[in-house]
């Protein structure tokens, strides 16, 4: 076995691999041997025909496909082993030569990591994030907690309101005509979650139970369904059952209720208060992470060749397909369900795909210009966290990874530490000064505290959204 390799353009290579006539003959046999049950030629029982009977019957070529197939994998995966470059695509496998008694020849287009070169990495600066909790913010999220914590109630002397749960018949019509998806019966719909398309839910306030409702909205130009987006739609609505929310009081049994480590309502606050801030505070460390590899990418150069990011977005998708898995739903099913189609998921993450590459790029160049390096210790307690995740004796994770395993564990604690190099070297500018935030006078303050007050007890009509 052979291999070649050229250069092409934008970081890209072509392997030509030749593999000996001898294993060619090998493959040629081994499909003969797993096809010929399937094969019945007149005079033979099926399964018994000669391979070279078939060859005359069906033509001398006909397993050369699965012959293929059969040489193609393990002849690539040998000859990458010995292959100096660094490849990070997929192959693109074209056939040059494929004939019984000659050697069987193909060749692989694929992508080689492209060089970096660094531009400004230490000592960039970033916006430094603003980690206050506000009063404001901890109403907000008490309220929230109010609302998961909320419990219906029939309503059935008055109108819909923002708010309300109202259970509805529906079917929506176009010039006239019903179309296909446009109805739905005891649908529960609350009334200003923003669920429906815009408009919809606004113009069921005041609906009365049990009386049509004629709804007038025009389909987003964006709308996933194509033959809607744009048009003008009618709703026939009747609200079948309304019900109110009822939030619970913030009191000292709500509290005994909802928390573990708080008695009194002002405890309840605190402890809300640090959990925001806290939150705030893992939120700026990656938005800094983030803004810090942002600023050396864009100070970089690389090209990025287009196999690699198809690669990329590939095993994203792949990615997505397999977590989707885990919850009991089939890509099938999601693509029925949201219209979606495999090309459009990968266009959908091609940013995000080409994202990850650049940050995966420039961080092992800083590695390399720092020699920033992975002790023995360090892996060793990687290994210790993937043997408490995935509930395996450290012995056998270690085995399971074999050295190439080993060497990628070594290169992502190098990528970590870079990151954290890139974050400690970094100078954060001050955050922009906020409207308003002058200091107020005593008399204001008082009077806006009064006003927030009073507003905090219909601040939960407005956090719908949020929920």
């Amino acid at each position: 076995m052979s291999l070649q390799v050229e250069k092409l353009e934008n970081n890209m290579a072509k392997l030509t691999i030749e593999v000996p006539a001898e294993e060619l003959e090998k493959a040629i046999e081994k499909a003969y041997q797993k096809s010929r049950n399937k094969i019945s030629l007149p005079g033979f029982r099926k399964g018994k025909a000669p391979r070279r009977m078939i060859e005359q019957m069906y033509g001398k070529e006909v397993f050369y496909e699965d012959a293929a197939n059969i040489l193609i994998p393990d002849a690539y995966e040998k000859e990458l082993e010995e292959c100096t470059e660094e490849i990070v695509s997929s192959p693109k496998i074209d056939v040059v030569q494929l004939e019984a008694g000659k050697p069987f020849i193909f060749t692989a287009e694929v992508a080689l990591k492209p060089e970096v070169a660094l531009g400004k990495y230490k000592g960039v600066k970033v916006a430094k994030a603003d980690t206050a909790v506000t009063e404001e913010e901890v109403n907000a999220e008490i309220d929230r907690e109010r609302e998961k914590n909320s419990r219906t109630v029939e309503v059935t002397d008055r109108a819909v309101q923002k708010g309300d749960v109202a259970t509805i018949d529906f079917e929506g019509f176009i010039d006239g005509v019903a179309f296909e998806g446009g109805k739905g019966k005891e649908y529960p719909l609350t009334i200003g979650s923003g669920a429906f398309i815009p408009g919809f839910e606004d113009a069921l306030i005041g609906a009365e139970t049990g009386k049509e409702t004629e709804v007038n909205v025009t389909f987003p130009e964006d709308y996933q369904a194509a033959e809607l987006a744009g048009k003008a739609a009618v709703f026939k609505c009747t609200v079948t059952r309304l019900q109110e929310k009822l939030l619970p009081e913030l009191d000292e049994d709500f509290v005994e209720e909802v928390s573990e480590e708080s008695d009194t309502v002002e405890e309840y606050k605190e402890e809300i208060k640090k959990k925001l801030s806290d939150r705030k505070e893992a939120d700026a460390k990656t938005a800094k992470e983030d803004a810090v590899i942002d600023a050396v990418i864009a100070d970089a150069k690389m090209d990025i060749p287009d196999a690699m990011v198809d690669t990329q977005q590939r095993q994203m998708v792949e990615d997505y397909a397999g977590r989707l898995q885990s919850q009991g739903i089939s890509m099938e099913q999601y693509m029925q369900f949201t219209g979606m189609t495999v090309p459009m998921l990968m266009e959908q993450v091609k940013p995000q795909a080409l994202k990850r590459i650049q940050a995966r790029l420039v961080l092992e160049a800083v590695v390399a210009a720092e020699k920033i390096e992975a002790s023995e210790e360090e892996f060793e307690e990687e290994v210790k966290t993937m043997a408490e995740a995935y509930r395996k004796d450290a012995d056998e994770v270690r085995e399971l990874l074999g050295e190439k395993g080993r060497k990628q564990v070594l290169e992502d604690i190098c990528v970590r530490k870079a990151v954290d190099f890139l974050v400690e070297n970094a100078k954060e500018d001050k955050p922009a000064a906020k409207k308003g935030t002058a200091k107020k006078t005593t008399r204001k303050a008082k009077e806006e505290a009064a006003e927030e007050e009073q507003a905090a007890d219909s601040l939960a009509e407005n956090t719908e959204g949020e929920a």
